[in-house]
Formats: C-alpha cells, sequence, structure tokens
C-alpha cells in the first residue's frame, strides 16, 4: 500500500530588524512583536538571503526565545548571488531545491538582512513558488523601512512606487531623477529608493542638483533605533540649512511634490 503523501509545511516570511550596517542595535523586543520573535524561534529551516546575518539574527532570538534546535543544527540555505544582480524572477533560481524542506513537511523561514524579505529584498520568486507548490505563506508582522519611511515623510502615502536603487553613474543618476520628478509633479506619486553606507551623501547631493527647488524630499535613517533620523524638507531649505546624511547609515529616500 502507498503511503499517504506529506503534509506540506508553511513558509514564514520572518523580518529582521532594521539594524543591519547600523552602527547601533536595538533590542529586539522593542522592535519586533513577541509573536514574530517566538515563531521564528520554533523554525529550524530557513532559506535567506545572507547565512551570517540570519544566523546572527536567530543568536539575538536565542537570547529571548529557546531556539527548537541549537544553532549549528540551523539548516539554512542563501538564495543563489544571481538574485542580488539579476533580480528574483530574472534569475531562474531553483526553487524546488530551497522549498524541499517545506515539502517534506517542516515549516520554514524566509529571512532578509532587514526589514520584510521579498520587500526591497530577494525572496519573491520563492514566495512566488511556494503558492504554486501549494505551500501556505504566513507573512509575519514586523519592520519595513519603506512604510516608516512614507509614512514619516509627509508625502502622498495613497499613491507611490518604490524604485529600488538609482544609477550609479552620474549622467544617468540625474537622468533619472529628473525622469522620477516629472512622474511626481504629473501625478501626485511619491517616489521611493534606497542606497546604502558611503554612496548616500553622493545621491543626496545629486538630488539636490537635479530636483527643483520647490520637491520636497525626505530621508530616513536609522528607522526603529534610538538615533533614527526623519527629515523631509523642501529642496531649497536643504541646501539653506546644508543637512547632509550619516554615510556610515542606509537611507531611504522619498521625494514628490
Amino acid at each position: 500500500m502507498a503511503s499517504a503523501p506529506t503534509a506540506h509545511g508553511r513558509l514564514f516570511l520572518v523580518p529582521a530588524p532594521l539594524d543591519f550596517m547600523c552602527r547601533t542595535q536595538a533590542p529586539l523586543n522593542q522592535v519586533m512583536p513577541q509573536a514574530t520573535l517566538h515563531t521564528a524561534s520554533q523554525l529550524s529551516h530557513w532559506v535567506s538571503e545572507n547565512a551570517k546575518s540570519t544566523r546572527a539574527l536567530l543568536k539575538r532570538i536565542g537570547e529571548i526565545y529557546p531556539l527548537s534546535s541549537a544553532l549549528q543544527d540551523q539548516h539554512i540555505a542563501e538564495l543563489p548571488r544571481l538574485v542580488h544582480k539579476k533580480g528574483d524572477h530574472a534569475a531562474g533560481i531553483d526553487t524546488g531545491i530551497l522549498l524541499a524542506p517545506a515539502l517534506q513537511g517542516h515549516d520554514m523561514g524566509l529571512a532578509s538582512e532587514a526589514g520584510m524579505p521579498a520587500v526591497a529584498d530577494p525572496g519573491s520568486s520563492l514566495v512566488r513558488a511556494a503558492h504554486d507548490a501549494g505551500i501556505e505563506v504566513v507573512p509575519l508582522v514586523g519592520p519595513c523601512s519603506l512604510l516608516l519611511a512614507l509614512a514619516g515623510s509627509g508625502l502622498n502615502g495613497q499613491q507611490f512606487a518604490f524604485i529600488g536603487y538609482l544609477p550609479q553613474d552620474a549622467a544617468l543618476r540625474l537622468q533619472r531623477i529628473q525622469t522620477l520628478e516629472e512622474r511626481a509633479l504629473a501625478t501626485g506619486e511619491t517616489q521611493i529608493f534606497i542606497e546604502t553606507p558611503y554612496r548616500n551623501e553622493a545621491l543626496h547631493a545629486a538630488l539636490l542638483n537635479g530636483l527643483q527647488q520647490s520637491t520636497r524630499l525626505c530621508l530616513c535613517s536609522n528607522l526603529s533605533l534610538a538615533d533614527m533620523l526623519v527629515q523631509s524638507l523642501r529642496v531649497a531649505d536643504w541646501k539653506k540649512k546644508g543637512l547632509t546624511p550619516d554615510k556610515h547609515s542606509p537611507v531611504v529616500f522619498a521625494f514628490g511634490p
């Protein structure tokens, strides 16, 4: 007699705190719900953007809730590096292998280095494959820098677009900034994008150079941390005040009318 099929496990989307690459860390129980931390502590199979950062997160979670298995016994598979270069759906990753534990009946977690996985981070192709395979997808509550920045910006929260990263080439970047501003002014749509430490100063300067004086520009860094900065001013006022972003922290930028 053939054995009954194994029930599928679930894929939990586990947010990470926003202090990755920041100089300070936030106490987990102040920035993440207890239910999310407890659920994560019970998982022992993971797909992650970076295995090292996921182990670091699990170590912090283990200081609050005992892990279901020792840190060295956690099964952590990394998303392929090609995902970071070509994007989730263009990279052609083998999601079947990554989802094998769930197909065998184990609950799994998907984690990125900061914030909500699959939002401004890799993982959406894995989530899509889980749906197609009949695996239940469970997004957990936790921080998302894009929404925190939008809420704090004073910009249009009813119509907005996340752009990702702008080009590093100065000429292409300026052209992209001006194209996005035209769209923002024509539609009222808030334009949101991100930049890494050590490049955010150059992007800020390019925005002040390329945007109209009346356009509102918001910078958010160290969100949810003690030294959080949320600053929203017209471009003309940014220039008058001479403010610059913290080059040591990732920054969320947003602009609009």
